[in-house]
């Protein structure tokens, strides 16, 4: 498994526009790899197909689409939050 080294966490923290120090991010690369790790470890467990349930009958769950709102209405203000936009 490839290891998370700290340029990644620092790309990551940019990209979700966070701001964290070197040292932040050093301490964040052992988080992460612990971290998935053990969701490799769950996954190895969870892909034996012997533990795959049984589902009943199923029965159609989908509904015809209705639009509920006036088109435009919350454009405004999804666009105020962003940070930076350009036109719509």
């Amino acid at each position: 498994m490839r290891r998370m080294e700290k340029k990644d966490i620092m790309h990551l923290a940019s990209l979700s526009r966070i701001r964290i120090s070197q040292a932040e991010a050093e301490a964040f690369t052992k988080e992460i790899d612990a971290i998935l790790e053990y969701v490799g470890a769950v996954n190895e467990i969870t892909a034996d197909v012997s533990l795959t349930k049984k589902v009943g009958v199923r029965h159609n769950i989908f509904r015809e689409d209705k639009v509920t709102n006036d088109p435009e209405f919350y454009t405004q203000a999804h666009l105020r939050k962003a940070p930076h936009t350009s036109g719509r």
